[in-house]
């Protein structure tokens, strides 16, 4: 008996060979699927939504202002006024912080979540005979807006 090759053994390589090569051809290209849906997140979910937030956020920032505006257009000499008011809960299923920053000579809200920051001018009542504003608050729930003569 002789030992070696035989005639069934081409037809054996041929065979293995295009196992081979459809294992390489199919793990390459799994392997191209795992890093599009990697990057079609961050793409094509994340960037249309932080544009959606920063615009909401622009919006929500508009609102609050002229709902100040409007209580210091109104605010008595004497006394003391106070407005409620509701914002949306969330923007795109999160939270939001609001806060009135700056000096008396040029205040803005600032509305913000992680690196999304929207700031937005107090429309001339920073340099008004009313004094600065102050205060911060989020989304949730009914918010107020106060002024008081006395400063309180």
């Amino acid at each position: 008996m002789k030992r070696g090759r035989t005639d069934n053994s081409e037809m054996n390589d041929s065979g293995v060979a295009t196992m081979i090569e459809y294992v390489c051809i199919s793990g390459t290209l799994v392997a191209l699927f795992i890093v599009m849906l990697l990057l079609v997140h961050a793409y094509f979910m994340e960037g249309p939504v932080d544009t959606l937030t920063y615009s909401a956020f622009t919006d929500i920032g508009n609102g609050v202002s002229t709902r100040i505006v409007d209580v210091y257009a109104i605010a008595p000499d004497q006394g003391n006024i106070t407005s409620n008011y509701d914002l949306p809960d969330d923007i795109a299923g999160q939270s939001y912080f609001i806060e009135i920053t700056g000096a008396a000579s040029g205040q803005n809200v600032a509305i913000s979540r992680n690196s999304i920051v929207s700031d937005i001018a107090l429309a001339g009542i920073g340099a008004s005979t009313h004094g600065q504003s102050t205060g911060n608050t989020t989304g949730a729930g009914v918010n107020r807006i106060s002024y008081d003569s006395n400063g309180v």
